[in-house]
């Protein structure tokens, strides 16, 4: 495996190949990472991941200092699963100017939920994305693929509409959320639980899986059961954002004609403590 950390030096690499297949991470990797990897490894002739933590999708007040920065034990964890090349650049390597040029994503989708409570997110997600792909894949001559994991539900969809609308000759794929035991959602940031938050982490999906079984029961008054699920959060000590439902194909409220199986997913964003959460749950 090799780790490099140029511009220059990952198109030279993957000069031999026509199929890459490319994982974007900013690093701290877990087994749900390693699986869209593993992913990644059947669907092209080399398998690129970068780790890169970009400081575009950061709000002044986040995390963006203290995010773990773990690229030893990344690149080793990366090497097991057979990763080929790591893309670790430096901030300079991939922001060598003031990025002034960005991709700002179409408000209906990027505005709400996760763009609502965190504005320009998603605007530092779409121009860091477009950038690293065309850094991987500038010079490929056959199919080429990337994988994001389901858990960021509504970034997927945004890299999606990007990829469509700018007519990438990219196939996007979507990983499966993996999860602890308990049902938690793994994430970079469990890191920062307590052990007495990290008990009580799995409520939130719990909570997610409660509105989704309340609809499919019968329930059609979506903004009770919304406010009720926020409430019982709250009262376990969370500062939820929100817990909604909405359709998959667009995140937009559903009509009375979507409340089906197979058309939904709920999706949260809480606070439990210092660490904001976030997962989904598709029905």
């Amino acid at each position: 495996m090799q780790v490099i950390h140029s511009i220059a030096e990952l198109r030279q690499a993957l000069a031999p190949f026509d199929r890459p297949a490319f994982v974007p991470t900013m690093g701290n990797l877990h087994d749900g990472h390693l699986s869209l990897v593993r992913h990644a490894r059947t669907l092209g002739d080399v398998t690129v991941t970068s780790i890169f933590v970009n400081r575009l999708q950061f709000l002044p007040h986040e995390d963006f200092d203290t995010y773990p920065r773990t690229l030893q034990a990344d690149c080793e964890r990366l090497a097991q699963v057979g990763c080929d090349i790591v893309f670790a650049p430096a901030e300079s390597e991939l922001y060598p100017e003031p990025q002034t040029f960005k991709v700002q994503p179409h408000p209906a989708l990027a505005d709400m939920l996760e763009g609502h409570f965190r504005p320009g997110f998603f605007t530092g997600v779409c121009t860091v994305v477009m950038k690293l792909f065309q850094c991987v894949f500038a010079q490929a001559k056959g199919e080429r693929h990337a994988v994001f994991g389901k858990k960021d539900y509504q970034q997927l969809m945004v890299i999606r509409q990007m990829v469509r609308q700018f007519a990438l000759p990219v196939t996007i794929h979507g990983g499966d959320i993996a999860r602890a035991p308990d049902g938690l959602a793994l994430s970079s940031r469990n890191s920062y639980l307590s052990p007495p938050e990290r008990a009580e982490a799995p409520q939130l999906v719990q909570a997610l899986r409660l509105l989704a079984a309340d609809v499919l029961g019968g329930e059609r008054n979506l903004a009770a059961l919304e406010r009720h699920a926020e409430q019982a959060l709250a009262a376990r000590g969370w500062q939820p954002d929100y817990l909604t439902v909405r359709r998959r194909e667009d995140l937009l409220p559903p009509t009375v004609a979507d409340l089906q199986p197979g058309r939904l997913v709920a999706l949260g964003a809480a606070r439990l403590g210092r660490t904001r959460l976030i997962d989904n749950w598709e029905f």
